[in-house]
């Protein structure tokens, strides 16, 4: 039983972590926020907002729909990086069954 409690220990210890990796999108360029997000698959941007002064955005981003949740689907959006300040990503939005994509803005 010891063993056991030690090997589980050890394989616990040498996985990766879960937690979802967290940057500011205005100290990496559009190309670095592209790969970060492809080689993690999620991720969180923040950066500030240019509305209210003060006030940080968020938002988890994807390399596509698979990682969003039920009834959800990866959607372009653009955050400013380091480069440009429309960077294109995806981020997981709500996804209506009854709208058929072909005329979004009924």
């Amino acid at each position: 039983m010891k063993g056991l409690l030690i090997c589980l220990s050890l394989v616990l210890l040498a996985g990766p972590a879960l937690a979802i990796s967290r940057y500011n999108s205005l100290s990496i360029s559009c190309q670095e926020a592209h790969r970060r997000i492809v080689n993690e698959r999620a991720v969180i941007l923040r950066y500030p907002s240019t509305r209210v002064r003060g006030m940080t955005l968020y938002d988890r981003y994807v390399i596509n729909s698979s990682m969003c949740g039920n009834r959800e689907i990866a959607q372009r959006s653009y955050i400013p990086t380091k480069d440009t300040p429309k960077c294109p990503v995806y981020s997981c939005k709500q996804w209506d069954p009854d709208d058929d994509l072909i005329f979004p803005f009924r």
